[in-house]
């Protein structure tokens, strides 16, 4: 019986723990979109209280007494109670070892600093952004240094958004993927096949793009009950439960599939967090299993489906209600090579499926030096140019286009990055298995994204966190993370859309 209430009193704790995560969540979320600009400070000292009172209770003497009681009977725990113990533990581990005054610190920072960033990317002053940035990296190298145990700082960070993961892991998968994006981009360059995109750059006024958002959502599964669209300066997806999913989007007049993309991947963030299971939505559990499995979600929509032949000779006839009347003639087929041309650019979000990887890579290599080698924060814009040189060819001529596109690093958010491509990997692999159960295709043609949805929440979705990553793959797959079939879907699509040999 003595267990029994502890278990219980146990729950009860995580349960006030998430509550407050909730509350943190909303009050975030509203940052980034309502909030007015004079609130910076006040939002700051908020976050930074909660911040610490979540800190408290997650390395206080009770969550040790209840660690240390729970401990020996954790072979008899059903797989819901081993996850929430699970991750408890990790953060009473983990956390218990900084100081309060500096988690504390990195929570006000954070605040102020994502407010900063927006304005820096606004007026293209990386000037105004770099004093928060160096702080950010100080304060988290920090934190890691009382975190170690003698691992590599950078490999700490990397695991934190995706469990068992580290510089080498990552190392093995990015040179996979380089060994063969870059033959493929390279014979891409060199075949016939041109693809016109200039209709993209035709002008959708904000309206209509708003109608377009709504449709996109709601096709794809979106329930608009429970969830709510905005806009920011960067698209992202929050909320604070399955019952309140939020997501945001940006509009670009001259460039409406910006936004349609956005919300093509966010709305995959944003189906995931709507269906985990009811019995875990207010636990630690109640959110996705790790940012890889978050991004596959999100990859899946994006790009397996939304960039498919099958969902743009469905999603043609809708969009052209809403588009301008220059765009009328433009087919479906014409829709779907343009989604799929390939062209090196210099914004990660609108980049083609291709390149983005070579993003995602640059951002990786960026980080390392900055938790490996003595960087100087100020060196960061040409270190970026150059990288961009390297890969993609292109040089960026401001900074908003180059350094302060992304908000992650505003967020102290340093390990991320690595997961979107994590996340596009586990996506051709969740399809493939997919498409053994399903006629996709079949299924967008008839626009039933229902049947897809209840697949995903039947094998991914439901579990919330409960599994780490690979016991997830092997519970619903039968194995764990192959990057093959990336590797096999990358180049069997764009081999028959460019024609080559």
């Amino acid at each position: 019986m003595a267990i029994e209430n502890t278990v219980k009193e146990f729950k009860e704790y995580l349960g006030r723990i998430n509550m407050y995560n909730e509350a943190m969540a909303t009050l975030s979320f509203d940052g980034e979109t309502v909030a007015p600009p004079g609130s910076v400070e006040a939002r700051a000292k908020r976050s930074g209280f909660f911040g610490l009172e979540i800190f408290n209770m997650i390395t206080s003497d009770k969550m040790s007494n209840f660690l240390e009681e729970l401990e020996p009977h954790i072979d008899t725990f059903d797989d819901i109670l081993k996850g929430e113990y699970r991750i408890a533990k990790k953060e009473y581990d983990d956390n218990t070892k900084i100081p309060a005054e500096i988690v504390k610190e990195m929570r006000e920072l954070g605040e102020e600093s994502a407010a900063i960033w927006a304005q820096a990317r606004g007026e293209d002053d990386f000037g105004k952004f770099a004093p928060y940035l160096k702080r950010l990296i100080e304060l988290q190298k920090k934190i890691i240094e009382y975190r170690s145990n003698g691992e590599n700082p950078y490999d700490i960070l990397l695991a934190d958004y995706e469990t068992g993961m580290n510089m080498e892991v990552y190392d093995v998968f990015f040179n996979k993927l380089k060994e063969s994006v870059v033959p493929l981009l390279k014979k891409i360059k060199e075949s016939n096949k041109k693809i016109d995109k200039s209709f993209v750059n035709a002008h959708v006024d904000l309206e209509s793009q708003k109608a377009i958002t709504k449709l996109i959502a709601e096709t794809l599964g979106f329930n608009l009950e429970r969830g709510h669209i905005a806009e920011s300066t960067h698209p992202f997806c929050g909320g604070s439960s399955k019952y309140d999913v939020r997501f945001t989007t940006r509009y670009l007049e001259d460039d409406f599939l910006s936004s349609f993309y956005s919300v093509m991947h966010e709305s995959g963030h944003a189906i995931y967090e709507q269906n985990v299971a009811d019995d875990i939505a207010h636990t630690v559990l109640g959110t996705g299993a790790s940012m890889g499995l978050h991004e596959s979600q999100s990859r899946f929509y994006e790009n397996y489906l939304g960039r498919s032949g099958a969902f743009w000779e469905v999603m043609h006839e809708d969009l052209l209600k809403l588009l301008p009347e220059e765009l009328q003639t433009i087919t479906a087929h014409q829709f779907y090579e343009a989604m799929n041309e390939v062209k090196p650019s210099l914004i990660r979000v609108e980049s083609d499926e291709l390149t983005y990887n070579l993003h995602i890579i640059i951002r990786y290599e960026i980080e390392r030096m900055i938790f490996t080698e003595d960087v100087d924060v100020n060196d960061l814009p040409n270190i970026w140019n150059q990288k961009y040189e390297e890969y993609l060819g292109i040089t960026p001529p401001t900074n908003a286009l180059g350094v302060l596109q992304d908000i992650h690093w505003s967020w102290a958010a340093f390990g991320y990055f690595p997961t979107y491509a994590l996340g596009s990997a586990y996506s051709a692999q969740i399809a493939a298995h997919m498409k053994k159960d399903l006629d996709v295709e079949a299924l967008i043609r008839a626009q039933d994204f229902e049947a897809i949805k209840g697949w995903l929440t039947e094998k991914i979705h439901q579990y919330g966190k409960t599994y780490t990553p690979n016991q997830l793959m092997k519970k619903s797959f039968g194995e764990e993370f192959n990057v093959d079939y990336y590797v096999d879907y990358l180049t069997e699509k764009y081999s028959k859309l460019y024609d080559l040999a």
